[in-house]
């Protein structure tokens, strides 16, 4: 392949439309610029409606001399497929386009994409010049859409690792990536009815485990400061002064509400889709509204750091322990009401009617291409 290429597709509102690909793609933008196409915010190259009556003959002519190659997609551009899905989506979703030109800004997407199934392993090992995120502006959902790459008419479409949660391919909490048929109606659907359920489940799960880990580990270091403390003693047996003993005390302290801020940030939604009244452990209500009431003044003290200026650190570990502490006694009460209270799924969208195909792309050829206004 050429190390620079012209990936030429139609959308219904610029007409013909260009992206730059290739470690050399600064050589397709000399070409596209010469040729009267402009770049818009998303990267993306088009001809306005005033510009010069370029030919695709003429374009491929002028990338010839600036060693790049052009290839047409039969596929319409993958922004009027992803605005097309995103309208018939519940909620309030808005599409973007992503240019990855240089492959090395593919790379860049390995870390953060949330999938166990063919989108991740296609990041990692197929090239994706463009795709398209779709984005849930109120929950805050990130998914990324692109073409299935050695297939005429499928797309993918996977998560980005939620906000707070690292996680990347091969995690096991992570969810799976479908495909979506060419068709913006049945898409949705299958968005809908299949996709964004198991998505919200994974990361009722992800949230949960990483609320799991972080009480195992500041309960560890508990019992380690409580040895130290009764013995006397650091855990070689070499004699702790007092002095020794308050420090390891603010340290402990220390590490332990930078831990407890993750569950600040995810216990909430968890809380929230406890129902301790229709679970096999009613008299948990009791112990869900401790830690409720635990994660609300430790809002306020995070609320208070940020925002309303300096917070003593004496002050600061004597407000955090006791809510600490609460999520220590009744932590494991939480964990069980929390992993029998994962997201439904929800009920399937209707057939959107007329179902708008994703594969309309209008047929290149060497006639001057229809202009259209911005």
């Amino acid at each position: 392949m050429a190390e620079a290429q012209i990936i030429l597709t139609h959308s219904r509102e610029s007409g013909i439309v260009a992206i730059a690909s290739g470690e050399q793609y600064p050589w397709a933008h000399t070409a596209l610029a010469e040729n009267g196409f402009q770049r818009d915010d998303d990267g993306v190259w088009h001809l306005p409606a005033d510009g010069t009556k370029t030919t695709v003959v003429d374009l491929i002519r002028c990338a010839k001399r600036h060693r790049t190659s052009v290839h047409t997609s039969s596929r319409r551009f993958i922004g009027d497929a992803a605005r097309d899905l995103t309208r018939l989506l519940p909620g309030q979703w808005r599409a973007s386009v992503e240019i990855y030109s240089h492959p090395a800004w593919q790379e860049d997407l390995v870390p953060w994409i949330w999938d166990s199934g063919e989108l991740g392993r296609a990041v990692q090992s197929e090239r994706i010049p463009y795709a398209a995120l779709l984005t849930d502006a109120v929950q805050g959902t990130t998914l990324l859409f692109i073409e299935r790459p050695g297939r005429q008419l499928d797309y993918l479409v996977g998560a980005f690792s939620p906000e707070g949660l690292e996680g990347g391919y091969g995690d096991p909490h992570a969810p799976r990536s479908i495909v979506l048929p060419p068709v913006a109606g049945r898409a949705a659907q299958a968005l809908t009815g299949r996709y964004l359920p198991a998505y919200e489940q994974a990361v009722h799960a992800r949230q949960t485990a990483a609320i799991a880990a972080v009480l195992g580990d500041i309960r560890c270091e508990h019992d380690t400061w409580q040895a130290m403390n009764a013995s006397g003693r650091y855990s070689d047996a070499t004699p702790l002064s007092a002095a020794a003993l308050g420090a390891a005390t603010e340290l402990f302290l220390d590490h332990a509400w930078r831990r407890f801020l993750t569950v600040v940030d995810h216990a909430p939604a968890l809380l929230d889709r406890c129902r301790p009244a229709s679970s096999p452990w009613p008299d948990d209500a009791a112990a869900l509204s401790r830690l409720a009431d635990a994660v609300i003044d430790a809002e306020t003290l995070v609320d208070e750091i940020v925002h309303g200026g300096f917070v003593p650190e004496q002050e600061r570990r004597a407000r955090a322990w006791p809510a600490i502490e609460t999520w220590l006694t009744d932590g494991e009460t939480f964990l069980r009401q929390a992993r029998i209270s994962a997201p439904h799924r929800r009920p399937a969208l209707p057939v959107a009617a007329p179902a708008r195909p994703f594969t309309t792309a209008r047929p290149f050829t060497t006639a001057r291409p229809a202009h259209r206004g911005p």
